[in-house]
């Protein structure tokens, strides 16, 4: 669902971050279309509006927003990451073609044989990324 900037504001504040203009702009640019975003599709994004951003506030934003939990970041290879506002448990398809990514429902999948997981930890997650090309 698309977010109002004053439902961002709030949903910044929500999860103690100041809403800053640059931030408002960056969550906006992820929630507005609820799409999978690399960082410079969030800068090109974000500066055709008001080219004031710097890739380094977009970063630091980013993580930001990772470490509050707002977004997920699905990283696809070392030189490809994303960024999801859909914080909801589910998974990926990755065309290698296109460099698409598209939302796989969790309902949908079954995870059997995990590993034992070591002493004193618990499982936080499963990410699964299924990558598809054209024949």
């Amino acid at each position: 669902m698309p977010y109002t900037r004053d439902q961002l504001v709030e949903q910044l504040r929500r999860h103690d971050i100041n809403p800053t203009h640059q931030r408002i702009e960056i969550a906006f640019a992820l929630y507005s279309r609820g799409e999978h975003l690399s960082a410079d599709q969030v800068l090109a994004i974000v500066n055709d509006r008001h080219s004031e951003t710097s890739k380094a506030t977009v970063y630091n934003t980013l993580n930001l927003f990772l470490e509050k939990k707002l977004i997920r970041e699905v990283i696809v290879d070392p030189n490809k990451v994303f960024y999801d506002p859909n914080t909801e448990p589910h998974h990926h398809f990755y065309n290698v073609d296109t460099g698409e990514l598209a939302d796989i429902d969790a309902a949908g999948v079954e995870v059997h044989g995990l590993p034992p997981l070591p002493d004193g930890m618990v499982t936080e997650g499963v990410d699964i990324i299924v990558r598809v090309r054209s024949r």
